[in-house]
């Protein structure tokens, strides 16, 4: 084991856990002032339930041993019983203790970004068990195909440097069903519905793309070169995606907004991410312009639809990791990250196929058995409040709270 790459990791896992609040305050912030606190307390529960499925069984069925040819892990591992101090399970230079728990990072926040989808009325207790289920029975099966020794890196060998396709791909399909599923708020596309408090928004912006450096370089598990390449092809690409964002808007609509700007960076930061490891600074570039411009004109898909996807997430994550792990199939270097895509180096226009492959399973596999997670929630607890308690707020009608109190 080495001890810098220990510290360095501990601090990106504690860098990806930030992220979870600063993602509370992004999406808090685009709700209306009565279903604040009901938008911060679905990212927060996440961290909580999450914890707790993936020390039980999550983490095993992700990392541990093989079933069924690649499909999913055993539980040799369930409850981290065998997980000691040393590297002996996984060999990385960082424990074997400290891997689960940068891992576990990832899975607390892959569900909360569902939960802008479902924003101002989704009931609460529908909620908790769907995020419970979903981890389990969605989350971990990917991140084992993918990360684990699964089918995706052994048979098709597709890349996901850390997580276009276990967490923006997976969340953003979830999010498309929850919401053809839930419908439209009231006054959708009718009524002129604001965000409360672009200022929170902002912060939180800002708190994802600071988080978003132990997110990407973290996944390097060392302190090494490829920790550094990760980390700065991930500050390029926010930074020209939300430059491109604000000029395309500024074009379209003759006004550059600072949503339009930190919601480009959001799209620069989701595209990157299976990439990270695997392209230059100068590739980052040219995914930040099409994650910038791409998704920008991806937010009219939902009134083209006539869904309601609240806070955009299908627009920037489901879009934007589509676009990250296709592009690295055409961008990857060899000397970078150990595989050339289809315009660099040798040329491997395969890689560019089995990035697609990937892209179709993750997109198949989390949309139909989200479907059918929520389609038993549905039957059973319901989904969705009562149009009383949507008028009223999410806030005082299942949290007993105000955000703010302006008079006694």
């Amino acid at each position: 084991m080495d001890s810098g790459s220990t510290a360095w990791v501990l601090a990106s896992a504690a860098l990806v856990l930030f992220m979870t609040p600063g993602l509370a305050l992004f999406y808090g912030g685009m709700v209306r002032s009565k279903n604040v606190l009901a938008m911060l307390m679905k990212n927060y529960v996440a961290m909580g339930i999450v914890t707790i499925t993936w020390i039980t069984v999550g983490f095993s069925l992700a990392f541990s041993g093989d079933v069924g040819g690649g499909l999913i892990g055993d539980l040799k591992l369930w409850g981290v019983r065998d997980l000691g101090l040393g590297n002996e399970q996984f060999g990385y230079e960082i424990p074997d203790l400290l891997f689960m728990a940068f891992q576990m990072m990832f899975a607390i926040i892959t569900p909360a970004l569902i939960a802008g989808a479902v924003a101002e009325r989704m009931k609460f207790t529908a909620w908790v068990a769907f995020v419970a289920i979903w981890s389990i029975v969605v989350y971990a099966p990917m991140a084992h195909w993918v990360w684990g020794g699964g089918f995706i890196a052994e048979d098709i060998k597709a890349l996901d440097f850390a997580g276009g396709l276990v967490v923006h791909i997976n969340a953003g399909v979830a999010a498309l069903v929850l919401v053809l599923v839930l419908g439209p708020r009231i006054g959708f596309r009718r009524d002129v519905i604001r965000p409360h408090s672009l200022p929170l928004t902002i912060l939180g912006a800002g708190i994802l793309w600071f988080g978003w450096f132990g997110f990407n370089a973290g996944s390097a598990l060392a302190a090494n070169g490829g920790a550094a390449n990760a980390f700065v092809t991930t500050h390029v690409a926010a930074a020209v995606a939300a430059t491109t964002w604000t000029i395309v808007e500024g074009m379209r609509h003759g006004k550059p907004t600072t949503l339009g700007f930190v919601s480009g960076a959001v799209a620069g930061l989701v595209a990157i991410t299976p990439a990270a490891g695997f392209v230059s600074p100068l590739s980052a570039v040219v995914i930040g312009i099409a994650a910038g411009s791409i998704c920008f004109y991806a937010l009219q898909l939902k009134f083209r639809f006539n869904f309601d996807d609240s806070l955009d997430v299908i627009a920037v994550h489901l879009v934007g990791g589509i676009i990250g792990a296709l592009l690295l199939g055409f961008l990857a270097e060899a000397r970078i990250g150990g595989v050339d895509g289809a315009l660099l180096g040798e040329r491997e226009w395969i890689q560019v196929w089995r990035q697609f492959l990937s892209i179709v399973v993750a997109i198949v596999w989390a949309g139909v058995v989200t479907f059918i997670i929520v389609k038993a929630i549905d039957m059973t607890i319901g989904l969705r409040v009562s149009e009383d308690e949507e008028r009223q707020g999410l806030d005082l009608a299942l949290h007993e709270e105000q955000g703010y109190i302006l008079a006694d």
